[in-house]
């Protein structure tokens, strides 16, 4: 269950209010985007009055002499008018748009690295394609309204006005009829926009579900293979695909119908206003140029009033994803650097490790305690092995230690300072991982093994492949070091990946070393080379081992047995054997051969 909750339709442009912190900043280039927009309306406005003067000014005369010399004039007139609005609309366009791209570039950066901060409890209660959905189709819809819907609205609303103020000065008796149609025009339009609308966002949800489909299967793709669900994964893609064609086509037959009544109502509108005028110029009452110049401004209000409708629509959509914007970006980890963090001493030899009576449960599952009244006591360079049956607490360990969480009862205490009281970046730069499941980005090997730290050079990484015996099949790679990995770094194998994931391990040289499982999905020659090369980088520094295979950790200084959260047995593999307790159970059934 997601905890990002969705934003109900009917959400207020007010809502966008929150966009502007990332606004702010531009106030500049607002001012002047605001300008062109103002420039381009009254140019616009002033259009009608010049075509008035041109038909009553340069048409109206009797000597052809004169009425050329005028006509020629008044067109310059409305050259010049023409050259002013496409000028003044262009720098309004590119001043928008380029607002729009930087707000929401902005916008998006700030979603990503706050999202990058979240410990994983906020993973647990939220699915990644949702965050993934805030940041393309919502900031998507942020940059519809901020680099182009808005700036529309605002032009029309000013050209609308004025046209409106126009109309009132120049013919109040006819734009007292013209506002009364107006009315009646728009009422339908709102309700068919909101039908439009609703039928808009279904029709986004079945494309989201059939995308949804193909992405899960995309990714499962040999397990689908593997069971020849070809056909019927294909079968159930189409469904979904027919099932948002047909909600598509429901869309587009509402919308065409309102853009039929938009049509004839607004030339039935025309069309009235302009027989009520040549029944003014008929009866002397108006001239040929006043009757053009209020057809103009009543085109100029009718335009302006469907494109605010269209654009009030936007913003609704806008304002629902800027509130889902908003709730990621005030979700706040319960896992944070505090405010004047302290410094741990510098050590040589490994880091000391102690965990005091810490009791943790996960948030998910708050009724079972993961670790309960847990103390251990690492000494710097020993390495130590946390075996025991699974959902025995290893893992938590681990996570503990790292502050993916923070403890209810107890500390744990890393090189004399407590782990709370330390800045995230000075704790888990003491601390290096290598995952059973091994991460390979979508980069080079080069910059794979680099990422464990981004200063080292190119020699320092190739000594850290060797150490991890990845150097051999590295080069053997088409481009070495430098090829392309693929996603998850697909064109590796698993022995292989985790080699890679090793490796970046070494090259970081913490002074506290987490294996879970390292040399799990190795085959036994490689495990072989890699149990050599781990015990390599063991020296020295404190080594932490998460293991189910006994055999690997035979050699630790220490075995730590934990069942159900508690430490149940410690001591070495020897002592414990003879014990007789849980360990030698659980070596007995893995060494019965």
């Amino acid at each position: 269950m997601s905890t990002l909750p969705v934003t109900a339709a009917k959400a207020s442009p007010r809502s966008l209010s929150g966009l502007w912190p990332f606004v702010r900043p531009y106030r500049g280039g607002i001012a002047l985007a605001g300008v062109f927009l103002v420039l381009a309306a009254v140019a616009t406005l002033v259009f009608p009055a010049a075509l008035r003067g041109l038909i009553d000014g340069g048409l109206a005369s009797e000597d052809k002499g004169r009425q050329l010399v005028a006509l020629r004039s008044h067109f310059l007139e409305l050259f010049a008018v023409a050259v002013a609005l496409g000028l003044f609309s262009a720098a309004r366009f590119y001043t928008v748009s380029w607002l729009g791209e930087r707000v929401t570039a902005d916008l998006r950066n700030a979603v990503y690295a706050h999202v990058l901060e979240q410990s994983p409890e906020f993973f647990e209660t939220t699915q990644t394609g949702e965050v993934l959905s805030r940041l393309t189709t919502d900031t998507t819809l942020v940059q519809t309204v901020v680099g182009s819907s808005l700036s529309m609205g605002l032009r029309n609303a000013v050209m609308g006005i004025g046209a409106l103020a126009m109309l009132v000065w120049t013919n109040p008796y006819v734009m007292t009829q013209v506002l009364l149609i107006i009315v009646l025009v728009v009422l339908p339009t709102m309700w068919f926009g909101r039908r439009v609308r609703r039928l808009s966002r279904a029709s986004q949800d079945r494309v989201a579900d059939s995308s949804a489909i193909a992405a899960e299967v995309l990714n499962a793709i040999p397990v689908v293979q593997s069971y020849t669900a070809q056909a019927r994964e294909a079968a159930r893609f189409d469904a979904a695909t027919e099932d948002a064609f047909q909600t598509g086509v429901r869309r587009t037959r509402a919308r065409a119908v309102l853009v039929a009544f938009i049509i004839i109502s607004t030339a039935g509108l025309l069309l009235w206003g302009l027989y009520r005028g040549t029944q003014a110029v008929l009866a002397g009452a108006m001239t040929a140029g006043h009757l053009g110049e209020t057809i103009v401004y009543v085109i100029i209000l009718a335009g302006a009033v469907a494109v605010l409708g269209e654009v009030y629509g936007d913003l609704l959509r806008a304002a629902g994803a800027s509130e889902r914007l908003m709730e990621l970006l005030d979700s706040r980890s319960p896992v944070m650097s505090p405010a004047n963090p302290v410094t741990a001493p510098t050590t040589a030899g490994g880091s000391a490790v102690s965990f005091e009576a810490v009791t943790f449960h996960y948030p998910s599952r708050p009724a079972a305690a993961a670790l309960r009244d847990f103390s251990l006591s690492v000494r710097p360079g020993e390495t130590v092995a946390l075996v025991g049956p699974s959902g025995a607490g290893k893992s938590t360990v681990f996570q503990l230690l790292l502050r993916f969480y923070d403890p209810q009862q107890g500390r744990i205490v890393l090189d004399g300072a407590v782990t709370r009281e330390l800045a995230l970046h000075e704790l888990r730069g003491r601390i290096g991982i290598v995952p059973q499941d091994a991460v390979v980005f979508s980069s080079s090997a080069l910059e794979n093994i680099r990422y464990g730290r981004p200063g080292a050079g190119d020699d320092e990484v190739i000594s850290a492949a060797k150490a991890a015996f990845a150097h051999d099949f590295i080069t053997a790679l088409p481009d070495g070091y430098g090829t392309f990995l693929g996603e998850r770094g697909v064109r590796l194998s698993g022995g292989q990946r985790q080699r890679i994931a090793i490796a970046r391990a070494m090259l970081k040289n913490p002074p506290l070393l987490l294996l879970d499982e390292a040399t799990s999905a190795l085959d036994a020659e490689s495990e072989r080379m890699v149990q050599a090369a781990l015990e390599t980088a063991m020296r020295d520094r404190t080594t932490l081992v998460i293991a189910h295979r006994l055999a690997t950790v035979q050699k630790a200084d220490r075995i730590v047995v934990l069942d159900h959260g508690r430490i149940v047995e410690q001591g070495t593999h020897d002592s414990l054997v003879v014990a007789n307790g849980v360990y030698a159970r659980l070596a007995a059934l893995q060494f019965m051969d």
